[in-house]
């Protein structure tokens, strides 16, 4: 077992909830203490920091009128203070529903227990009292009560203003809600997550009808979304008295709108259902989510109407795992229909975007400059789309392909083959004698036959080809469309200036490296183009990504983009979680090694063999990442700050500083290698 807090969640902002589904009965209250107990105890080993069981179910819930008998609220006393007692050895807190009386009236409540201590007693808000519910027979509402209740000779807190947090356990912050508070228009959690909750609990009875499961599961993560939060869900199941209604013990863990933890319906076991939730990244998503502290002025500031109640978690700090999905290519969803979803939307926004620029500028032709890698590759089919329609002839798409020291004879012939299968015009221009002139006039050593292969002497080539595309598009009346991607732009993997840094639009420019090959295949395979199109397209993927700018060496081995500037998909993720989330480097590399360190683990997407499918180390993932720190953050800012206009794609982030980012030129990567060397092992 790895010692190093590194391989702790709780060295990165996660927290363990679980959800659990206990045997339920018809009131037998001794039972039902009992199966808590042993499942508070099973969480324990699991290593779980919250465990969240049904409405009422220490009581259980569909009972009816027994609720107001004695023998009941005595027995549920009797059952809580065993459950506390048993929890005094227990890591996990506890959230258990149960009946309790107060001041002569009967409330349904959430018990909040951590080891031994009542911590808070929540009562529900608001009551079903239609169809087939009459709560209101029973219970009182707890609308606008804060005071205190006497729980197994302790006092503790009572009211609906209850927010429950750690203090040795930074952003471990919780809200509790009772099931049908969170059916109306404003749930109590909403004001809770605006007085700082970042887990929103439910206890829920809710019987199951036809139907009610996807209703459920839509409030979870509706929820979740509108107050940047995680929202854990536990339903009552089988057990529960079937006179008129049936329980299908339904447990939910949302975050931020993604499905982290589900149980299974109908089970008659005990279960619980287990997520990691990310409360640091949510903590840093309402930093960048002004709506959401907006949303709590015009509320009065909630958190002045909160009691905050505060207590010791004491947190371990071994190795427990991770449970929760994370994707290898957070661009590229994993589920078939969500990725189907995703490259329609976003091949149509940048085919949208070019052709509202078209229309704009009155462009009678389209240039491009055309490798047959899959970045022109993927720029031009936009194009050809953005073509077709506005009705402009895809002949008026000029595509050049310019060949220099380096490029292969594999790559041009799949240049031409699809400029020639979409039907465009294109022509070619070898940029050799023009390169040489230069070179030889700046009396680089490549001028005197010496093997050279600089900088320079890749600039020199890539420069070229884009002052030739821009003097074509002066002389044919067109505009130069940028081949560009979000990736390169994140590590600066592009020219400046007069290089493949600028065109007049960057159609791609929002579109990351592991993106662009999904939105080909998608284009395939929906047909989007013909059968002859389809068929090159296949023979580009199939290339190993190259500039092509340096002479294949004395083995024949061509130059390899990745092996300079590391796996693009490990780039792609470290891209994701610094712009859109801004996740420390130690955390990157923890979420990175959970999501490389075995290719036989979780899902891929849809498309991509065995055989390429990689695996990374931690020190692997450490060398690569530290290079991309220093490329992102310290040497290639000042390219992204000029970058030319082009559309936003995902909502996981984009480079533009009209957008997204924002950044000095002359940053410096230190805070983030120091962070990354304080918090890594070795």
């Amino acid at each position: 077992m790895a010692e190093h807090r590194f391989y702790s969640i709780h060295s990165h902002g996660l927290v363990r909830i679980g959800c659990c589904t206990p045997h339920a009965s018809a009131g037998d209250i001794t039972a039902n203490t009992q199966s808590h107990i042993e499942l508070a105890q099973q969480g324990d080993a699991a290593g779980a920091d919250l465990l969240l069981f049904p409405e009422l179910s220490l009581t259980s819930y569909a009972i009816d009128d027994l609720h107001l008998q004695d023998a009941v609220q005595r027995a549920t006393r009797e059952g809580l203070a065993a459950l506390i007692a048993a929890s005094a050895t227990l890591k996990p807190v506890l959230i258990v529903g149960a009946a309790i009386e107060r001041n002569g009236r009967l409330y349904n409540t959430a018990v909040v227990i951590a080891r031994g201590r009542v911590l808070g007693v929540v009562p529900k808000s608001y009551f079903p009292n239609y169809r087939e519910y009459y709560e209101k027979r029973w219970f009182a509402s707890g609308v606008g009560l804060s005071g205190t209740i006497d729980i197994a000779g302790q006092e503790a807190p009572f009211g609906v203003d209850l927010i429950f947090a750690a203090h040795d356990l930074p952003d471990f912050t919780f809200h509790v809600e009772i099931c049908e508070d969170f059916w109306g228009p404003l749930p109590p959690s909403t004001l809770g997550a605006m007085a700082g909750a970042l887990i929103l609990c439910n206890l829920s009875a809710s019987n199951i009808t036809v139907g009610k499961a996807r209703e459920r599961a839509a409030l979870c993560a509706a929820q979740s979304i509108r107050c940047a939060a995680a929202y854990a869900f536990s339903a009552a199941g089988p057990g529960e008295s079937t006179t008129d209604m049936a329980w299908d013990g339904q447990s939910l863990i949302y975050e931020l709108g993604d499905l982290l933890a589900a149980s299974e319906r109908f089970g008659l076991e005990p279960e619980i259902a287990y997520a990691d939730a990310d409360v640091g990244k949510l903590r840093q998503e309402r930093t960048r989510f002004g709506t959401f502290n907006d949303s709590a002025v015009a509320s009065s500031h909630p958190e002045n109407r909160f009691r905050r109640v505060t207590f010791a978690h004491e947190p371990g700090f071994g190795d427990i795992g991770l449970r929760r999905p994370v994707r290898r290519y957070p661009f590229v969803p994993n589920d078939p229909a969500r990725l189907d979803e995703d490259c329609f939307e976003a091949f149509n926004i940048q085919v949208e975007g070019l052709r509202k620029r078209i229309e704009s500028t009155g462009a009678k032709r389209l240039v491009i400059g055309v490798s047959g890698g899959i970045d022109s590759t993927h720029a031009l089919i936009v194009a050809a789309k953005a073509a077709d329609r506005i009705g402009m002839a895809r002949a008026d798409i000029l595509g050049f392909t310019m060949p220099g020291f380096a490029t292969s004879e594999g790559t041009k012939l799949n240049a031409w083959a699809l400029m020639n299968a979409l039907g465009i015009t294109g022509e070619e221009i070898d940029i050799r004698p023009a390169a040489r002139q230069m070179l030889s006039d700046m009396d680089h050593p490549f001028a005197g036959g010496e093997p050279v292969y600089d900088v320079t002497f890749e600039n020199v080539q890539a420069g070229l080809r884009t002052d030739y595309l821009f003097r074509l598009a002066n002389q044919r009346g067109g505009f130069v469309i940028g081949t560009g991607d979000l990736s390169e732009l994140a590590l600066g993997w592009c020219t400046y200036g007069v290089g493949d840094h600028m065109s007049h639009y960057a159609v791609n420019a929002g579109v990351p490296k592991t993106l662009i090959q999904y939105l080909i295949r998608w284009c395939e395979r929906t047909d989007q183009f013909d059968a002859e199109t389809d068929r090159v397209l296949e023979a580009i993927l199939a290339q190993e990504i190259s500039p092509e700018l340096v002479p294949a060496d004395a083995d024949g081995a061509m130059q390899s983009t990745e092996a300079k500037i590391g796996p693009y998909a490990l780039n792609d993720f470290f891209a994701h979680e610094v712009v859109r989330h801004g996740t420390a480097p130690s955390k990157i590399a923890f979420l990175a090694l959970h999501a490389w360190r075995d290719r036989g683990a979780g899902l891929w997407p849809i498309g991509i063999p065995e055989v390429a499918r990689p695996e990374y180390d931690l020190a692997t993932i450490r060398h690569w990442l530290e290079k991309f720190l220093v490329r992102f953050f310290q040497t290639s800012q000042f390219k992204r700050s000029a970058i030319p206009n082009g559309p936003k794609v995902s909502s996981a982030g984009a480079l533009s500083p009209r957008g997204d980012w924002r950044a000095p030129s002359d940053g410096t990567a230190r805070p983030w290698l120091d962070e990354l060397k304080a918090n890594l092992p070795g």
